[in-house]
C-alpha cells in the first residue's frame, strides 16, 4: 500500500477520536471477543441494535428506514432502503419468536416508508434514496421480498403491487439471455443477482404471473452457466477482476437454493450443494471463514467478512432443513460459535452494543470499520432459524 493511502485511510477514519481508537486497540489486542451466550440473548441484542438503527434515521425524519449502520467514517448512516427492505422479514420473524410485537410495527414502518420512495416506474432507489441515486436491480429485488412480507403477513394488496410494479421494471432491463447488465453495481454483470431473481419468482408465483417467472428461471439459467464443477461462481464480484467476497459467494447460492426449493428443481438445489460443500471445506476449526475467495476456493485473506459468514450458516441450515439430515450441523455450530465470540453485549447502547462489524479484525476489507445494518440482520436470522424452523429472505 502506498504512503498517500496510508494517509488518506488515517485522516478518513481519525483513529486519534478516543473512541475510534478503543475500537481499533480492542480488535488489534483480540479483546473483541466476547462471550458465548444463548441464542436467546444474543438475538435479543442484535434485533435491539436494529431498532436503534431504525430509531436513528428517525430523528433524521427518514420515517421508517433503517440506518445503514455505524462507521468511524460517517457515524449512524442514512436509512438503507435495500436492507431495510429484507430487515422486513426479520422484524416478522423476531416479532413472533421472542413474542415481542412491537417488532411488527418496526416491519410497517418500513414498507410504508418504502413504498413512499418508490419510483414511478417500479423501480427503488438505489444507494440511501438521495436525489440523483440511480435504480438497481439488485437493490430493487431485495426490497421486493419486504413487500412480499407485507402481502402475506399483513395482506397488505398496495405490497403486492409494489412488488408487482418493480417486477415489471426489473424484466424490462433484463437481457435475452437473463442476465441484468444494466442499472447494475458498477455497470457490471453480477451472478449474486440470483437473489433478485428468487425475489421475482416469489412475486410471480404468489400473483400466478408466469412471466415473472420465466424471467426469473432466465437469470438463474445464466447463473448456472457461470458456475464451475467446484460450485465457485464467475462474475460474482461487486468489482471487475476482483475476488468475490463470501458476502456476495452467499448472495449467489441463496439465490438458487431458494428458488430450487421453490421450484423443486433438482439442478438448482445441486448447484447450490456445490458451494455449500465447498465452503464447508474451507471453514477454519474455529468457525471462521476466509473474506474472499478465488476460482479455486484459494485465500490469502487475513480477516473474516462476518455478514457473508452468517449468510453461509443459513445455507447450511437451509440445505438441512430441505434434506431432513444433520449433514451441516457441525459446520453451522461453529460459525455461530466464532460470530457469538465477535457480538459484543455490553448493555451501553453505543454502536458496538449488539452491532455485528462488518470484518475481523475491525480494518478487514468488507465494511471496513462499519456495523453494517445487514451483519446484524443475516446475524439474527441465523440465530432465527436456529432457534426454530423459520425461513427468512
Amino acid at each position: 500500500m502506498k504512503v498517500s493511502d496510508i494517509l488518506n485511510l488515517f485522516f478518513r477514519y481519525r483513529p486519534w477520536l478516543p473512541y475510534h481508537f478503543k475500537l481499533i486497540a480492542s480488535s488489534l489486542a483480540g479483546t473483541s471477543r466476547q462471550p458465548e451466550y444463548d441464542n436467546g440473548i444474543h438475538l435479543n441484542a442484535v434485533i435491539d441494535w436494529l431498532c436503534r438503527a431504525q430509531d436513528k434515521r428517525n430523528e433524521q425524519k427518514d420515517t421508517g428506514g433503517v440506518s445503514a449502520g455505524w462507521s468511524l467514517e460517517d457515524g449512524w448512516l442514512p436509512g438503507y432502503p435495500e436492507t431495510s427492505g429484507y430487515i422486513v422479514e426479520t422484524f416478522v420473524a423476531a416479532a413472533e419468536l421472542l413474542n415481542r410485537p412491537e417488532f411488527l410495527d418496526r416491519a410497517q414502518r418500513i414498507l410504508n416508508w418504502e413504498m413512499s420512495i418508490q419510483n414511478n416506474d417500479g423501480s427503488f432507489p438505489g444507494h440511501f434514496g438521495e436525489p440523483g441515486s440511480r435504480p438497481v436491480i439488485f437493490n430493487t429485488g431485495q426490497i421486493m421480498h419486504g413487500m412480499v412480507a407485507g402481502y402475506l403477513k399483513f395482506g397488505r394488496n398496495e405490497c403486492l403491487e409494489a412488488a408487482l410494479d418493480a417486477g415489471r421494471w426489473m424484466i424490462g432491463k433484463q437481457d435475452s439471455d437473463g442476465c441484468w447488465r444494466s442499472s447494475v453495481h458498477n455497470n457490471i454483470p453480477h451472478t449474486y443477482n440470483t437473489r433478485a431473481a428468487w425475489a421475482l419468482l416469489r412475486t410471480g408465483l404468489i400473483a400466478n404471473e408466469s412471466f415473472f417467472v420465466r424471467a426469473a428461471v432466465k437469470n438463474l439459467e445464466w447463473a448456472l452457466a457461470q458456475q464451475g464443477e467446484n460450485g465457485w461462481f464467475r462474475n460474482n464480484a461487486f468489482e471487475k477482476g476482483r475476488n468475490p467476497f463470501t458476502h456476495t459467494i452467499a448472495y449467489a447460492i441463496r439465490g438458487v437454493l431458494e428458488s430450487g426449493i421453490l421450484l423443486e428443481d433438482e439442478q438448482y438445489l445441486d448447484a447450490s450443494r456445490k458451494g455449500a460443500h465447498a465452503l464447508a471445506g474451507v471453514l477454519h476449526d474455529d468457525g471462521r471463514l476466509n473474506g474472499t475467495f478465488d476460482e479455486n476456493w484459494h485465500s490469502n485473506d487475513n480477516y473474516c467478512c462476518l455478514t457473508g459468514l452468517a449468510q453461509v450458516g443459513i445455507i447450511w441450515t437451509r440445505l438441512d432443513q430441505v434434506s431432513g439430515s444433520n449433514e451441516f450441523s457441525q459446520q453451522i455450530k461453529r460459525a455461530i460459535v466464532y460470530l457469538k465470540k465477535n457480538h459484543r453485549i455490553d448493555g451501553s447502547g453505543k454502536p458496538e452494543d449488539g452491532g455485528v462489524a462488518g470484518s475481523v479484525p475491525f480494518w478487514g476489507d468488507y465494511s471496513r470499520f462499519e456495523y453494517p445494518n445487514w451483519a446484524a440482520k443475516f446475524f439474527a436470522d441465523l440465530l432465527i432459524m436456529d432457534m426454530s424452523d423459520a425461513i427468512i429472505p
